[in-house]
Parts: C-alpha cells; sequence; structure tokens
C-alpha cells in the first residue's frame, strides 16, 4: 500500500465517521461548529466571551483539541462552558473519531451549540470534516495581511472569517481590505466578522450570527 493509498483510506474513514457524527447532531437539532486558526489568534478566549454572554440563552458545550495540557478547557470551564480536553499527543488536528470518542466520555446532555476548537494549526485541520455544520477561520490582525492566499484551504472551506485582536490593528501593519479582499475571493459569499474580545468591539454581531444559525439549524432538525 501506498502513503497515497493510505491517506485516502483514512480520509475515507474519516468521512464517514463525520456523516454518522453529523446525522447524529441533525437528528438532535445541535449545532457543531469547527473553530480552526492558528496558534494565538483567540479561540479559547472568543469561545469563553461567548460562554459568558450566552449563558441562560443557549445550552453550549466544547470539545477543544490542544498537543498537550487542558490548559484551554480549564479557561472555557472557568468561564462556565462544559468542556472536554482532548490531547492528541502530537497530532496537529482533530479527526471525526477522536471527536465521537470524546462524547462518549462526557456527560453534555442536550445541546443547542458544541463547539470543536480545533488545533492550533491552519493546514492540517482543514482536511478533516468533523461533522459539523461550518467551519469558522480565525485570524488576528498581528498575524499579518497575507494569510488567506498562503493557507487557502482553510479560508476557501470556512462559511465564516473573524479577524480578532481588532483593538491592535493601529498598531501593527495589517491590511484589512487586502484581507477581505483575498478572502472574498477564495470564499465568494462568506461572512467576515471583525472583533476584539478585549475590548468587546464586535461581538455582538458574533453572537448574534450563532444564535440566527442556532434557530435555522432547530427549524430543521429531523
Amino acid at each position: 500500500m501506498t502513503i497515497t493509498d493510505a491517506r485516502q483510506q483514512l480520509l475515507a474513514a474519516n468521512a464517514a465517521a463525520a456523516e454518522a457524527l453529523r446525522q447524529r447532531f441533525r437528528r438532535a437539532g445541535t449545532l457543531v461548529v469547527n473553530l480552526i486558526s492558528s496558534p494565538g489568534s483567540g479561540k479559547t478566549t472568543l469561545l469563553a466571551a461567548t460562554a459568558k454572554a450566552l449563558a441562560g440563552k443557549l445550552r453550549m458545550a466544547g470539545i477543544v483539541g490542544d498537543i498537550a495540557t487542558e490548559h484551554d478547557a480549564d479557561k472555557l470551564r472557568a468561564a462556565g462552558l462544559p468542556a472536554h480536553q482532548i490531547v492528541t499527543g502530537g497530532s496537529c488536528h482533530l479527526d471525526a473519531r477522536m471527536v465521537q470518542k470524546a462524547l462518549g466520555e462526557t456527560a453534555f446532555g442536550e445541546l443547542d451549540l458544541l463547539f470543536l476548537e480545533n488545533v492550533g494549526n491552519l493546514v492540517c485541520p482543514a482536511n478533516y470534516d468533523l461533522g459539523e455544520q461550518f467551519k469558522i477561520v480565525l485570524l488576528s490582525v498581528t498575524e499579518g495581511a497575507d494569510k488567506p492566499f498562503k493557507y487557502p484551504g482553510i479560508f476557501s472551506k470556512a462559511d465564516v472569517a473573524v479577524l480578532t485582536k481588532w483593538d491592535l490593528l493601529p498598531h501593527v501593519p495589517f491590511d484589512a481590505a487586502a484581507v477581505r479582499q483575498q478572502i472574498a475571493t477564495l470564499r465568494p459569499g462568506g461572512v467576515i466578522l471583525q472583533l476584539s474580545a478585549t475590548t468587546g468591539e464586535g461581538l455582538q454581531g458574533f453572537f448574534d450570527l450563532l444564535q440566527e444559525r442556532v434557530a435555522r439549524c432547530k427549524a430543521t432538525a429531523r
């Protein structure tokens, strides 16, 4: 068996597991979001802010992937979001079977919204379906304006792109107009948001998007 054959088998097995998850989530009326970004872009901080803002409005939980430590899951739990940590031990992404196993080890109960916080990486996670309804890619203004075209895989697959750490824009060389143009080229019709989880700027737009999509998910549950 060649490396290519092995990879194709791996992706096929992942796709089957992801579809089983998707059907499970659809029947439950649970919106599942896969968050992808490079390390340090603010995924965990954004989810912590979301947990606090939407507490009592949505039943939420998170599954967090990291190569080592439970630091991010601990941070989410402290913010009031039930969270399960997947320590990948070196793997640069989550896969659907990891998510299946994590769900079997948790007792989240009925959920309106499940966050899958992927391992920090803009390459590998883009290739693995986790059974989510859509992907969100985060890009902080500190990372530079060339990233969408450098990493077209994830920016072409993500329904929503979030430009984070917006409060730092005056202090870094970041061409926001160029970034928006690149993203629009790769994902025509995709949503682009800008926000700061530190100052709160733009957060309401993110919360509104999640609530609207949860409502849509509930309406099509079967």
